[in-house]
């Protein structure tokens, strides 16, 4: 039967149909105890439910493991477990040390902050934090232009504290060429807060951008002082316990020497499942079954240029691509890297979230967290990156732009 013909009643009777799709409760994933995600497991599986080409997504894992010692490759697309592979120490279960990945969820963490506490920071990123009431153990600061440092900058990189690293460089806004400053001492485990207040400026507030983790532990300081929480907590109970993550922790603990605070510089250890969940409640604009965990507002300065930092591609601590510098990949991707090679990516345009795991040997180790860890693969302990192709930080940026330009080539055109 021509379907311009059928009677009315058939055709009421399939807009039922239609209306009763359209209204299915977007997919979240239960906690892995509970069963944990949907997985496309076959190539057929991978096409039809995720929408991705599963040989793309073998060549891309190829790359990531010839750019790390330990490591693993997950993507989720439309909810589904994609693709889950890891070698070395790396498994599913494991809690590495995901170093400057965790700013992220610093960052995240900021976000929360400053729409549930409103009251307490009601100019919110524009907040200048050096007051009794943000930063009191820093007043009065080593540096008077301190004074004038915001919220906004310091998770942008832009407050003008020195940039770290054995070649720190600092980058203007319409200079061709970035800055090459002298390293300076950093942050110290042993007076995290202390060492972090004490870095020194190397340009006025919001003059220059230079990567310094300094910044971030700072705004979680602030975020200490504004909701009356350590930073683990506050991410634990906004975001861990609502989205079922397993064992999870700060890399707390170093030999003789407990840090009494979280690095909001880094060092969060998650199983990998778990990175995905939060990496899928940023890429639906911050929900998570019935609740907005994240801000979709705040969200969105994180995926464009901010005007905090107007210098390079680096918003409240998440690098985006709305300058199209990672051709292959959609304008509104957005992502956090960690020394070692780990990586978490978020695509909304493509409903997709990618996380590469990386490492050396020693982020893998248990007593960083203390908690329990699967006995591991030693076979890739004395992994040396092939002869001629010295690992470096300039290979390893262009790894992780590979690794997410394939990852997007994978996905099928609908």
């Amino acid at each position: 039967m021509n379907f311009f013909r059928r009677p009315i009643a058939s055709l009421l009777a399939l807009g039922s149909i239609f209306s009763l799709q359209a209204e299915e409760p977007a997919y979240f994933p239960p906690p892995d105890h509970e069963g944990g995600w949907r997985e496309a497991k076959t190539a057929a599986e991978c096409r039809d439910q995720a929408g991705m080409d599963l040989p793309r997504l073998e060549a891309a894992y190829t790359v990531t493991q010839r750019s790390t010692a330990h490591g693993g490759l997950l993507v989720v697309r439309h909810g589904f477990l994609a693709f889950e592979r890891y070698f070395g120490r790396a498994s599913r279960n494991a809690n590495p040390d995901m170093a400057s990945t965790g700013k992220a969820f610093c960052s995240i963490a900021c976000g929360n902050m400053l729409e549930e506490f409103h009251d307490r920071i009601p100019e919110g990123l524009d907040t200048q934090v050096f007051t009794p009431a943000y930063l009191p153990e820093a007043l009065p600061p080593n540096d008077p232009r301190k004074a004038k440092i915001t919220l906004g900058q310091l998770l942008c990189m832009t407050a003008g504290y020195w940039g770290e690293g054995k070649s720190p460089t600092g980058y203007v806004q319409g200079q061709a060429n970035p800055k090459p400053l002298k390293p300076v001492p950093g942050q110290n485990i042993r007076e995290l807060d202390a060492s972090s207040l004490n870095v020194p400026l190397w340009c006025d507030p919001g003059a220059g951008y230079s990567y310094s983790s300094p910044s971030p532990h700072i705004a979680s300081i602030v975020l200490r002082h504004v909701t009356g929480m350590e930073l683990k907590d506050y991410i634990d109970t906004r975001l861990a316990q609502p989205q079922g993550w397993g064992a999870w922790d700060y890399c707390l603990h170093r030999g003789d020497f407990v840090m009494p605070h979280a690095n909001g510089a880094g060092s969060t250890a998650l199983h990998a499942t778990d990175v995905m969940r939060f990496g899928y409640c940023l890429v639906k604009n911050g929900r998570w079954k019935d609740q907005q965990l994240v801000p979709a507002s705040y969200l969105e300065k994180c995926r464009t240029w901010s005007p905090y930092n107007p210098h390079t591609p680096f918003s409240l601590q998440w690098e985006h691509n709305a300058d199209g510098h990672v051709a292959a990949a959609p304008r509104d991707a957005f992502w956090k890297s960690g020394a070692g090679g780990f990586c978490l990516y978020v695509v909304p345009s493509l409903d997709l979230v990618i996380y590469k795991l990386g490492g050396k040997t020693a982020q893998y180790d248990p007593s960083l967290t203390l908690i329990p860890q699967p006995e591991p693969r030693l076979d890739r302990d004395d992994w040396q990156p092939l002869p001629g192709n010295a690992f470096t930080e300039s290979s390893a940026s262009a790894s992780l732009n590979r690794i997410l330009e394939m990852v997007c080539a994978a996905v099928r055109m609908e």
